[in-house]
């Protein structure tokens, strides 16, 4: 496939991945990581997906800690598209700073944000599918990717698709839904109305700045003076921007007043939350047995199941152990439960309690 003219890829590299801890840290968060066992970072498969759409116009957003990581990781994406935010501001800000950048450089630009911490194994249905978003987000839609639901997931949010363009390879999106109980997630599913939110986004970068500014002009003022202004303004004003997600910033607003689009995507999407999901990915068949994530050869097992992941060279011996989730690191060892994944979290916020920052 040919890249697109004017198309670029925005990729926010932020978060911690807490659920996947001892392996994902602050300072080594999941993007950085192999989870797969591909040999490449999920940062770096996010990349590939897109290179063939956007060419050499990719541009990432990541903390300033984690720079030096992703540039090592990304050698042929340009200095100046690395972009870096002194402190998290969420999705909004990142994506934003993006925006406002791109809108001073291509008057013709349209963006996709995609995150880097996503798994897409079929990188022609994805390219395909933002290919459709991007005729949408030309004729000046906020056009999102909505992902086809495989189970009652409540862990996602939900987007309900309504009438088809007459015009668009598109539908219209009635409304975003937060995570669902289970009972209304199955409702969801069975209807055939309502797609996954991945939080994937193509727009016209001035579109997207100026949806902003109807709900909150400051901010979208302040992007774009920080745009315009370097590091100066970048210094002064980034401090001051609202923690807010793009979804509740920009999206949901505009879904309201019925001026966002959705593209479904008929493809495997997986954003890898916590060990319980690397192990369904690692194991797509639930053949039941131990999956190893590392060098297998490190593992033995006899009556057990779950998932291995091995990251320091030691020997793992496992046995009469079901659905059991072990991640062994250099200086943190996790033993679980696989239905307590969600509950990693409360680890890392307890040593962050305990002040063990050098654990977290």
């Amino acid at each position: 496939m040919s890249s697109v003219d004017h198309f670029w890829a925005v990729i926010p590299a932020g978060g911690a991945g807490t659920r996947l801890w001892p392996l994902s840290r602050a300072g080594a968060p999941k993007f950085l990581h192999d989870l797969t066992g591909s040999g490449r970072s999920l940062l770096q498969a996010t990349v590939d997906r897109l290179g063939p759409l956007v060419d050499d116009r990719t541009v990432v957003v990541t903390g300033t800690a984690h720079l030096p990581a992703v540039a090592r990781q990304l050698p042929g994406v340009a200095e100046e598209y690395l972009l870096a935010e002194p402190t998290p501001r969420d999705s909004m800000a990142a994506i934003g700073l993006a925006a406002a950048l791109l809108e001073r450089k291509d008057p013709d630009a349209v963006m996709g944000s995609f995150a880097a911490d996503h798994v897409i194994p079929d990188g022609d249905a994805f390219a395909t599918c933002v290919r459709n978003a991007i005729t949408a987000a030309e004729a000046g839609w906020l056009v999102t990717l909505g992902i086809e639901p495989t189970y009652a997931a409540t862990g996602f949010g939900y987007i309900h698709v309504g009438d088809a363009m007459a015009d668009l390879p598109a539908f219209h999106v009635k409304e975003f839904v937060e995570k669902p109980s289970a009972p209304v997630a199955a409702q969801y599913v069975a209807s055939g109305d309502y797609r996954w939110n991945a939080g994937m986004f193509v727009v016209r970068p001035t579109v997207l700045l100026d949806l902003l500014a109807e709900n909150d002009p400051g901010f979208a003022a302040d992007l774009r003076a920080i745009a315009a202004g370097g590091a100066e303004a970048m210094a002064r004003l980034w401090p001051t921007l609202p923690k807010i997600a793009l979804d509740h910033a920009v999206a949901e607003p505009a879904a309201s007043a019925g001026r966002i689009a959705v593209v479904p995507g008929a493809f495997d999407w997986e954003d890898v939350g916590d060990f319980a999901s690397l192990g369904d990915l690692l194991d797509p068949d639930a053949s039941g047995a131990l999956t190893v994530l590392g060098d297998a050869g490190l593992v033995q097992s006899r009556s057990s199941s779950g998932l291995v992941v091995t990251a320091t060279g030691r020997f793992v011996a496992v046995l009469g152990l079901d659905d059991i989730i072990i991640v062994d690191t250099p200086d943190a060892l996790l033993v679980a439960a696989r239905d307590h994944a969600q509950d990693v979290k409360a680890i890392v916020n307890g040593l962050k309690d305990e002040g063990r920052t050098d654990l977290v």
